[in-house]
């Protein structure tokens, strides 16, 4: 949780520090396995949960969204919603279950996420925003951030934006990560979305530029750890990686800590195999399948020998019935045996 006697020293909590380096919400992919991998893979690294909607927590009392491993710290829950007093209890919500940060969802341009009036379309309402972020964060004591686009549709970013982070820097908000592209509602599909509006960087170092008392992250296109760095060099706060972050998940994570935060050693991925063994087992016991644990490390070996006999193994083998931790050794020995020829 967040350490008051840090933020008084440092003017940042322990969670903004981590947010040097995050790992985007992505839904269906960064469930709790995922971040219990990611967590072995980096001591440091922020990560954060998939979005949660408020009404699924506050009138559909599905609190079992909020489940997670204490390992995982420190981890920040995303909300999407609209009503302040519902974003209100689900933040208040959050914090009773643990998490060490509540984030609002201003970015996410799915159909579904537009039809309950939240996620980027709430960057044409930044009054609106601003009232969530101020209902939040008189519920809570972990810190309340957003998560936003450049702007949405015929928005002019550098109109837009500017306005929109005023806005929510009145109502409290402190910390915000942008993702560098516009969205658009109409026309382009979430996946669409991630790829076709183009990535505008230097805005959101602009922003870093006019708002030097916020922290600001930056997100949209970052593959590597050098990319990252060289946006930590020129200024921002943080960096924020997506999809590179889950499909290679090695390749930013396991150098993160030396060379993004300056502490311990890089980590070596086979050796989160084998602490991920007992954890598996674990989870076996309590009714999971393999297969929702072995989908988020299929790309763990990535650009190294071995790492096509891995994914088929466990692609292939983990579905079946009766799989267990001794398939994820199998498939281990695979990468040995091909990075010892």
């Amino acid at each position: 949780m967040v350490n008051s006697k840090n933020q008084e020293k440092s003017g940042f909590s322990d969670v903004r520090r981590a947010a040097r380096l995050s790992i985007a919400p992505m839904m269906d992919w960064t469930t709790s396995d995922c971040r219990y991998l990611h967590r072995l893979l980096s001591r440091e690294a922020l990560l954060y949960t998939e979005m949660v909607t408020a009404p699924a927590l506050v009138r559909g009392g599905a609190l079992h969204l909020l489940d997670f491993n204490t390992a995982e710290h420190p981890v920040a829950l995303q909300l999407g919603g609209s009503d302040p007093d519902e974003l209100a209890e689900a933040a208040r919500l959050g914090e009773q279950a643990g998490y060490d940060e509540i984030n609002l969802n201003c970015g996410c341009p799915s159909d579904r996420v537009q039809s309950g009036a939240f996620g980027a379309v709430l960057m044409q309402t930044p009054e609106l925003v601003a009232d969530c972020v101020a209902a939040m964060q008189a519920a809570v004591k972990a810190e309340v951030t957003v998560k936003c686009r450049i702007g949405v549709d015929e928005q002019e970013p550098e109109e837009v934006l500017p306005d929109f982070l005023d806005k929510i820097r009145a109502a409290g908000c402190q910390r915000v990560t942008i993702h560098a592209r516009k969205a658009w509602l109409k026309g382009l599909s979430p996946k669409e979305n991630r790829d076709i509006p183009p990535l505008d960087y230097d805005l959101v170092h602009r922003m870093k530029a006019a708002f030097p008392d916020l922290h600001i992250s930056i997100n949209g296109g970052i593959a590597t750890l050098a990319e990252a760095k060289a946006h930590l060099d020129r200024g921002l706060d943080g960096v924020m990686v997506g999809r590179s972050a889950y499909h290679q998940p090695a390749g930013v994570l396991c150098a993160a800590d030396p060379e993004i935060f300056g502490t311990g050693s890089v980590s070596d991925p086979a050796e989160a195999v084998m602490l991920m063994l007992p954890y598996i087992e674990e989870r076996l016991g309590d009714g999971a399948k393999l297969n929702q644990i072995t989908r988020h490390m299929l790309g763990l070996f990535a650009g190294r020998p071995g790492a096509r006999q891995w994914r088929r193994m466990l692609s292939e083998g983990a579905c079946r019935a009766g799989a267990g931790p001794e398939l994820v050794e199998q498939a281990l020995a695979q990468v040995a045996d091909r990075a010892a020829a």
